[in-house]
C-alpha cells in the first residue's frame, strides 16, 4: 500500500531506454544513489565506495559495487540481472582499486561506444574517495552528461507518487503539530525537534507497520526543524533557549518510501508584534501570488517574477533572499524551481513546494511553504494546515 508497485519501476525504465533511442546512446551509466532508488528501488546509503548501475540498449541491467551492497541490493529489486562485486574500497593494490574493476568489467561484458551517466564526475568524490577517473581508463568510449534527461522523466509525478506524497503530507503535519505542542519558553530548539520527530515517527511506524520503508535519505522519517529568531533562512541549530516573544520559523515533513513534503509555518511564542504580523500576512500574500500563476501551459518563472513585481512595487525587494519554490519528490530540493530563470513549462502532475519569503532586519524571516501538485485546473495545495497568525500562535 505503501510503496510503488514494480510495473511502476518498468515504466521507468522504458522512458530511461527512450531517452538512449534518442540520444543513440549505447548505455547508461548511473553513479547517483538517487537514480537508484527511482529506477529500480533500491535504497543505498552513499559511501566511500564506488557504486554504478548500467543499462544497455540491448535490454542488459548490471550492478557494479562493493560486495557489503550485494545482499541489499537482491533484498530490494529484482531488476538486476548482473552484480558484480568487489571486496572493498580502495583494495590491497593500486591495480585493484575499484575504479580499475569497473573499467575491467566494462571491457569484458563489451559495454562501450556512446554512453550516458547522471553524475558527470562519474562517481562523487566523498568521504576521502580517491581514484582514477572512469574516463581516463577508458579512453575509446565516448560519455554524454543526461542529468538533465533523467529529471525531465522525474519532474511529472505518476498517481502512485502522488499517493505517496499525499502520506507524507499526514506525518508532515503531525509532526508540525507536536512541535508547535512541545514549545516552551527556556527549551532549546533542538529539543523540541527531537522530541516531535521520535514521537511523530514513532506512531508512523506503529501506524503503517511492515509497509513502511523510509529508504536510507534520511534518519528522520518523520521529522522537525526549528529556527529561532529566523532572519537566515536554512539556519541550523544555535543553541540559544526559546523566549517569550520569540518568532520562530518551522519545517516538517516525512518520508514515504523515500518521498518527502513540505511543510513550514511562522510562530509566535506568545502574543505577536504587530511587526509580526504584518509580515507574517505579507508571506500569506506573496504566497497566494506565487499559487495564482501555477497553471499547466505556464512557466515555472511565473511565481517568481509576479512575486518580485509586487515585492518591487510594494518597497519589499530588499528582504528577498531566495526564489518562490522548488519540485519536491525524492530530494527535497529538485528540478523545477519557481525562479525568474527557469522557463520549465508547468505540467499535470508536477508537485513543487511554494515558499516566497521575506527576511527582516530585528524582526525574522516569514515563510509558509506548502506542497503543490499540479492539476488540470491549477495548483492543488495537499498540506492542510492553518497559517492564520491565531492558530500559529504558542500559547504560553
Amino acid at each position: 500500500m505503501y510503496s510503488l508497485p514494480k510495473y511502476e519501476f518498468r515504466t521507468r525504465l522504458e522512458k530511461l531506454h527512450s531517452v538512449m533511442a534518442s540520444k543513440s546512446l549505447d548505455a547508461v551509466y548511473l553513479s547517483d544513489h538517487v537514480s537508484f532508488l527511482y529506477f529500480v528501488g533500491y535504497s543505498y546509503l552513499p559511501t566511500e565506495r564506488p557504486v554504478a548501475m548500467i543499462f544497455t540498449k540491448d535490454g542488459r541491467s548490471v550492478f557494479f559495487g562493493p560486495v557489503l551492497e550485494k545482499n541489499h541490493l537482491c533484498a530490494q529489486t529484482d531488476l538486476i540481472s548482473e552484480t558484480y562485486t568487489y571486496l572493498d574500497y580502495p583494495g590491497p593494490t593500486p591495480n585493484e582499486h575499484p575504479m580499475r574493476q569497473f573499467a575491467k568489467w566494462m571491457k569484458q561484458l563489451r559495454i562501450g561506444g556512446l554512453i550516458g551517466v547522471d553524475e558527470p564526475s562519474i562517481y562523487p568524490g566523498i568521504m576521502g574517495y580517491e581514484g582514477p577517473d572512469l574516463r581516463s581508463l577508458l579512453p575509446d568510449t565516448r560519455f554524454s552528461n543526461i542529468r538533465h534527461d533523467i529529471y525531465n522523466i522525474r519532474r511529472v509525478k505518476s498517481q502512485n507518487e502522488i499517493m505517496l506524497m499525499r502520506e507524507s503530507i499526514k506525518w508532515g503535519q503531525l509532526a508540525h503539530r507536536l512541535v508547535q505542542d512541545y514549545i516552551r519558553p527556556g527549551l532549546n530548539d533542538f529539543e523540541v525537534d527531537a522530541k516531535a520527530s521520535l514521537e511523530a515517527t514513532t506512531v508512523m511506524k506503529r501506524s503503517l507497520g511492515t509497509y513502511y520503508r523510509p529508504g536510507v535519505l534520511t534518519m528522520l522519517p518523520a521529522y522537525c526543524r526549528m529556527n529561532v529568531q529566523p532572519l537566515n533562512p536554512h539556519a541550523l541549530a544555535n543553541f540559544r533557549r526559546i523566549e517569550k516573544g520569540d518568532n520562530l520559523s518551522t519545517l516538517a515533513g516525512a518520508y514515504i518510501d523515500g518521498y518527502n513534503t513540505e511543510l513550514e509555518r511562522n510562530l509566535s511564542v506568545g502574543r505577536p508584534s504587530e511587526a509580526f504580523v504584518k509580515y507574517h500576512d505579507i508571506a500569506l500574500k506573496l504566497q497566494q501570488i506565487a499559487l495564482e500563476k501555477i497553471i499547466p501551459g505556464g512557466k515555472c518563472s511565473d511565481p517568481d517574477i509576479a512575486v518580485r513585481s509586487h515585492c518591487k512595487e510594494n518597497g519589499l525587494t530588499r528582504y528577498l533572499l531566495h526564489h518562490s519554490g522548488h519540485g519536491l519528490g525524492l530530494e527535497v530540493h529538485e528540478a523545477p524551481f519557481l525562479d525568474v530563470g527557469d522557463n520549465t513549462p508547468f505540467e499535470e502532475g508536477m508537485v513543487t513546494s511554494v515558499e516566497p519569503g521575506i527576511y527582516v532586519p530585528k524582526v525574522g524571516g516569514f515563510r509558509h511553504s506548502d506542497t503543490v501538485v499540479v492539476t488540470k485546473h491549477g495548483p492543488e495545495v495537499l498540506n492542510q494546515y492553518p497559517a492564520d497568525v491565531e492558530s500559529l500562535t504558542v500559547d504560553i
